[in-house]
Protein backbone atom coordinates (compact mmCIF):
# COMPACT_ATOMS: atom_id res chain seq x y z
CA UNK A 1 0.00 0.00 0.00
CA UNK A 2 2.95 2.26 -1.10
CA UNK A 3 3.07 4.56 -4.07
CA UNK A 4 5.99 7.51 -4.56
CA UNK A 5 4.13 11.27 -5.32
CA UNK A 6 6.04 14.25 -6.48
CA UNK A 7 5.26 16.86 -4.42
CA UNK A 8 4.67 20.43 -5.40
CA UNK A 9 5.19 22.13 -2.13
CA UNK A 10 8.71 22.03 -0.55
CA UNK A 11 9.30 19.25 1.50
CA UNK A 12 12.40 18.12 3.61
CA UNK A 13 13.18 16.05 0.50
CA UNK A 14 14.10 18.21 -1.73
CA UNK A 15 17.73 18.39 -3.60
CA UNK A 16 19.66 21.63 -4.21
CA UNK A 17 23.27 22.44 -5.16
CA UNK A 18 26.24 25.19 -5.13
CA UNK A 19 24.21 27.19 -7.84
CA UNK A 20 21.04 26.94 -6.07
CA UNK A 21 19.00 24.87 -8.61
CA UNK A 22 16.38 22.87 -6.85
CA UNK A 23 15.17 19.22 -8.20
CA UNK A 24 12.08 18.27 -6.20
CA UNK A 25 11.85 15.02 -4.94
CA UNK A 26 9.02 12.28 -4.82
CA UNK A 27 7.89 11.40 -1.29
CA UNK A 28 5.52 8.20 -0.11
CA UNK A 29 2.21 8.27 -0.20
CA UNK A 30 0.78 5.79 2.42
CA UNK A 31 -2.68 4.17 1.05
CA UNK A 32 -3.14 0.87 2.26
CA UNK A 33 -1.90 -1.40 5.34
CA UNK A 34 1.63 -2.02 4.90
CA UNK A 35 2.17 -5.95 5.42
CA UNK A 36 5.35 -7.83 3.96
CA UNK A 37 4.08 -10.62 2.38
CA UNK A 38 7.87 -12.20 0.53
CA UNK A 39 11.32 -11.84 0.58
CA UNK A 40 12.11 -8.48 -1.60
CA UNK A 41 16.49 -8.68 -1.60
CA UNK A 42 17.03 -12.99 -0.73
CA UNK A 43 17.13 -13.81 -4.53
CA UNK A 44 19.51 -10.39 -4.92
CA UNK A 45 21.86 -11.57 -2.30
CA UNK A 46 22.12 -14.81 -4.01
CA UNK A 47 23.11 -14.06 -7.10
CA UNK A 48 25.86 -11.61 -5.45
CA UNK A 49 26.75 -14.11 -3.45
CA UNK A 50 27.19 -16.28 -5.90
CA UNK A 51 30.44 -14.34 -7.82
CA UNK A 52 31.96 -13.75 -4.76
CA UNK A 53 34.27 -15.15 -1.97
CA UNK A 54 33.25 -12.91 1.15
CA UNK A 55 30.02 -11.52 2.56
CA UNK A 56 28.28 -9.41 0.30
CA UNK A 57 25.92 -6.45 2.06
CA UNK A 58 22.84 -5.51 1.83
CA UNK A 59 21.25 -2.74 2.10
CA UNK A 60 18.08 -1.76 2.65
CA UNK A 61 15.69 1.76 3.60
CA UNK A 62 15.65 3.11 6.67
CA UNK A 63 11.78 2.70 8.20
CA UNK A 64 11.71 5.95 8.50
CA UNK A 65 11.48 7.31 5.54
CA UNK A 66 8.03 6.14 4.90
CA UNK A 67 7.45 8.93 7.11
CA UNK A 68 10.09 11.57 7.19
CA UNK A 69 8.90 12.85 3.74
CA UNK A 70 5.42 13.01 3.55
CA UNK A 71 4.56 13.41 7.53
CA UNK A 72 1.30 12.26 8.83
CA UNK A 73 -1.02 13.65 5.71
CA UNK A 74 0.97 10.87 3.49
CA UNK A 75 -0.28 8.64 5.62
CA UNK A 76 -3.90 7.06 5.27
CA UNK A 77 -6.23 7.91 8.13
CA UNK A 78 -8.49 5.72 6.63
CA UNK A 79 -5.54 2.86 6.69
CA UNK A 80 -4.12 4.24 9.66
CA UNK A 81 -5.92 6.42 12.44
CA UNK A 82 -3.68 5.01 15.02
CA UNK A 83 -0.07 5.77 13.67
CA UNK A 84 0.92 3.00 16.59
CA UNK A 85 -0.63 0.51 13.64
CA UNK A 86 1.49 2.14 11.08
CA UNK A 87 4.71 2.11 12.82
CA UNK A 88 3.49 -1.51 14.42
CA UNK A 89 3.37 -2.41 10.81
CA UNK A 90 6.51 -1.20 9.77
CA UNK A 91 8.60 -2.57 12.50
CA UNK A 92 6.97 -6.17 11.96
CA UNK A 93 8.02 -6.22 7.88
CA UNK A 94 11.46 -4.79 8.48
CA UNK A 95 11.93 -7.37 11.00
CA UNK A 96 10.48 -9.90 8.65
CA UNK A 97 13.17 -8.75 5.76
CA UNK A 98 15.73 -9.41 7.79
CA UNK A 99 14.74 -12.73 8.84
CA UNK A 100 14.61 -13.95 5.36
CA UNK A 101 17.91 -12.55 4.59
CA UNK A 102 19.49 -14.18 7.46
CA UNK A 103 18.24 -17.48 6.51
CA UNK A 104 19.03 -16.85 2.67
CA UNK A 105 22.33 -16.68 4.21
CA UNK A 106 23.21 -12.67 4.67
CA UNK A 107 24.83 -11.99 7.48
CA UNK A 108 25.76 -8.36 7.16
CA UNK A 109 22.75 -5.66 6.62
CA UNK A 110 22.91 -1.64 5.77
CA UNK A 111 20.51 0.76 7.13
CA UNK A 112 19.96 3.63 5.04
CA UNK A 113 18.78 5.88 7.21
CA UNK A 114 18.94 9.77 5.70
CA UNK A 115 16.19 11.29 7.89
CA UNK A 116 18.59 11.90 11.45
CA UNK A 117 21.39 13.70 10.31
CA UNK A 118 19.40 16.38 8.14
CA UNK A 119 17.72 17.47 11.76
CA UNK A 120 20.65 19.82 12.03
CA UNK A 121 19.28 21.99 9.62
CA UNK A 122 17.44 24.76 10.43
CA UNK A 123 15.83 24.96 7.07
CA UNK A 124 14.74 21.30 7.58
CA UNK A 125 13.51 21.94 11.13
CA UNK A 126 11.48 24.82 9.45
CA UNK A 127 10.03 22.28 7.12
CA UNK A 128 8.96 19.90 9.78
CA UNK A 129 7.67 22.48 12.20
CA UNK A 130 5.31 23.59 9.21
CA UNK A 131 4.07 20.49 9.07
CA UNK A 132 3.44 20.28 12.89
CA UNK A 133 6.01 17.88 13.55
CA UNK A 134 9.14 18.72 16.20
CA UNK A 135 12.75 17.65 15.05
CA UNK A 136 13.72 16.47 18.43
CA UNK A 137 10.27 14.27 18.74
CA UNK A 138 11.06 12.92 15.52
CA UNK A 139 14.69 11.49 16.81
CA UNK A 140 13.03 10.38 20.21
CA UNK A 141 10.11 8.34 17.73
CA UNK A 142 12.83 7.45 15.34
CA UNK A 143 15.03 5.90 17.52
CA UNK A 144 12.73 3.93 18.97
CA UNK A 145 11.45 2.57 15.52
CA UNK A 146 15.18 1.60 14.49
CA UNK A 147 15.93 -0.05 17.86
CA UNK A 148 12.56 -2.11 17.40
CA UNK A 149 13.53 -3.21 13.99
CA UNK A 150 16.80 -4.46 15.04
CA UNK A 151 15.91 -5.86 18.25
CA UNK A 152 15.62 -9.35 18.58
CA UNK A 153 18.41 -9.24 15.25
CA UNK A 154 19.77 -12.74 14.22
CA UNK A 155 22.91 -14.30 16.07
CA UNK A 156 26.07 -13.81 13.97
CA UNK A 157 23.74 -10.64 12.06
CA UNK A 158 25.97 -7.48 11.54
CA UNK A 159 23.57 -4.41 11.39
CA UNK A 160 25.70 -0.99 9.74
CA UNK A 161 23.72 1.90 10.04
CA UNK A 162 24.14 4.73 6.76
CA UNK A 163 24.04 8.20 7.55
CA UNK A 164 23.80 10.91 5.14
CA UNK A 165 21.82 14.50 3.95
CA UNK A 166 20.53 13.12 0.47
CA UNK A 167 22.46 12.96 -2.56
CA UNK A 168 21.11 12.97 -6.57
CA UNK A 169 22.82 13.89 -9.46
CA UNK A 170 25.02 15.74 -7.00
CA UNK A 171 22.37 17.75 -5.14
CA UNK A 172 21.68 17.42 -1.72
CA UNK A 173 19.08 17.69 0.53
CA UNK A 174 20.29 19.71 4.10
CA UNK A 175 23.57 20.09 5.44
CA UNK A 176 24.85 20.89 9.12
CA UNK A 177 26.80 18.50 11.52
CA UNK A 178 26.10 15.46 13.62
CA UNK A 179 26.11 17.54 16.88
CA UNK A 180 22.33 17.48 17.40
CA UNK A 181 21.99 14.39 16.67
CA UNK A 182 25.22 12.57 17.73
CA UNK A 183 24.64 11.49 21.68
CA UNK A 184 21.37 10.15 20.71
CA UNK A 185 22.52 7.93 17.34
CA UNK A 186 25.62 6.59 18.44
CA UNK A 187 24.69 5.98 22.38
CA UNK A 188 21.30 4.64 21.56
CA UNK A 189 20.89 3.42 18.01
CA UNK A 190 21.31 -0.54 18.58
CA UNK A 191 23.76 -1.03 15.26
CA UNK A 192 27.26 -2.77 14.96
CA UNK A 193 28.93 0.30 12.77
CA UNK A 194 28.06 3.46 11.60
CA UNK A 195 28.88 4.81 7.66
CA UNK A 196 29.28 8.74 8.06
CA UNK A 197 29.29 11.22 5.26
CA UNK A 198 32.01 13.36 5.26
CA UNK A 199 32.87 14.27 1.76
CA UNK A 200 32.26 18.11 2.31
CA UNK A 201 31.93 20.65 5.01
CA UNK A 202 28.46 20.37 5.32
CA UNK A 203 28.90 17.38 7.22
CA UNK A 204 30.55 19.37 9.60
CA UNK A 205 33.61 18.38 11.71
CA UNK A 206 34.66 15.35 13.66
CA UNK A 207 33.71 16.30 17.29
CA UNK A 208 30.41 14.16 17.57
CA UNK A 209 32.67 10.83 17.06
CA UNK A 210 33.64 11.61 20.79
CA UNK A 211 29.76 10.01 21.30
CA UNK A 212 30.60 6.56 19.59
CA UNK A 213 31.20 3.77 21.89
CA UNK A 214 34.28 1.89 21.94
CA UNK A 215 32.42 -1.40 20.85
CA UNK A 216 31.48 0.52 17.54
CA UNK A 217 32.81 1.14 14.47
CA UNK A 218 32.71 4.21 12.23
CA UNK A 219 33.37 4.13 8.26
CA UNK A 220 34.20 7.38 7.48
CA UNK A 221 32.66 8.42 4.01
CA UNK A 222 35.70 10.53 3.18
CA UNK A 223 35.88 9.96 -0.81
CA UNK A 224 32.67 11.66 -2.59
CA UNK A 225 30.47 9.72 -4.78
CA UNK A 226 29.14 13.06 -5.88
CA UNK A 227 32.35 14.67 -7.77
CA UNK A 228 34.53 12.57 -10.39
CA UNK A 229 37.91 14.64 -8.67
CA UNK A 230 40.01 12.31 -7.35
CA UNK A 231 40.86 12.86 -3.51
CA UNK A 232 44.25 13.19 -2.51
CA UNK A 233 45.74 10.46 -0.17
CA UNK A 234 48.08 13.20 1.80
CA UNK A 235 43.90 15.04 2.75
CA UNK A 236 42.59 11.33 3.69
CA UNK A 237 45.55 10.83 5.93
CA UNK A 238 45.40 14.19 7.48
CA UNK A 239 41.65 13.48 7.74
CA UNK A 240 41.50 10.46 9.70
CA UNK A 241 44.46 11.57 11.71
CA UNK A 242 42.09 14.85 12.73
CA UNK A 243 39.16 12.11 13.50
CA UNK A 244 41.08 10.18 15.92
CA UNK A 245 41.35 13.20 18.12
CA UNK A 246 38.19 12.13 18.84
CA UNK A 247 37.88 8.15 18.87
CA UNK A 248 40.34 5.13 18.65
CA UNK A 249 42.23 5.20 15.28
CA UNK A 250 41.31 1.11 15.55
CA UNK A 251 37.27 2.08 15.61
CA UNK A 252 37.80 3.82 12.28
CA UNK A 253 37.58 2.43 8.47
CA UNK A 254 37.02 4.55 4.83
CA UNK A 255 34.83 4.27 2.22
CA UNK A 256 32.80 6.30 -0.69
CA UNK A 257 30.24 8.73 1.32
CA UNK A 258 27.50 7.15 -0.23
CA UNK A 259 26.49 4.38 -3.34
CA UNK A 260 27.91 5.77 -6.70
CA UNK A 261 24.42 5.83 -8.26
CA UNK A 262 22.70 7.22 -4.96
CA UNK A 263 19.39 6.97 -7.10
CA UNK A 264 18.06 6.15 -10.18
CA UNK A 265 18.74 9.42 -11.53
CA UNK A 266 22.86 8.60 -10.74
CA UNK A 267 25.67 11.19 -10.67
CA UNK A 268 27.71 12.88 -13.19
CA UNK A 269 30.68 10.31 -12.87
CA UNK A 270 32.35 8.01 -15.24
CA UNK A 271 32.59 4.23 -14.55
CA UNK A 272 36.10 4.67 -15.09
CA UNK A 273 36.28 7.49 -12.46
CA UNK A 274 34.14 5.50 -9.38
CA UNK A 275 36.76 2.41 -10.39
CA UNK A 276 39.52 4.53 -9.55
CA UNK A 277 37.88 5.51 -6.46
CA UNK A 278 37.50 2.63 -5.41
CA UNK A 279 41.00 1.78 -5.90
CA UNK A 280 41.49 4.68 -3.85
CA UNK A 281 39.62 3.12 -1.05
CA UNK A 282 41.53 0.08 -0.94
CA UNK A 283 45.52 1.70 -1.14
CA UNK A 284 44.33 4.17 1.30
CA UNK A 285 43.01 1.67 3.65
CA UNK A 286 45.55 -0.64 3.41
CA UNK A 287 48.58 2.45 4.45
CA UNK A 288 46.43 3.41 7.40
CA UNK A 289 45.86 0.02 8.99
CA UNK A 290 48.33 -2.21 7.06
CA UNK A 291 47.89 -4.43 9.95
Amino acid sequence: GVTLKLRASATPGDYTNDKGETIRATAPHIHDRVRWTAPIHAEDFRALASVTKVMPKVTIPSPMVLHYFGGREGISRTAYPDLDLFWSDIVDAFRREIGALYEAGCRYVQIDETAVAKFGDPKIQAVLASRGDDWRDLLKLYTSVLNAVVADKPAGMHIALHSCRGNSAGHWQAQGGYDLVAETVFGTFNVDSFFLEYDSPRAGDFSPLRFVPKDKTVVLGLISTKSPVLEAMDVLEARVAAATAYIDHDQLCISPQCGFASSMVGNDISWEEQEAKLHLVVAAAVKFWPS
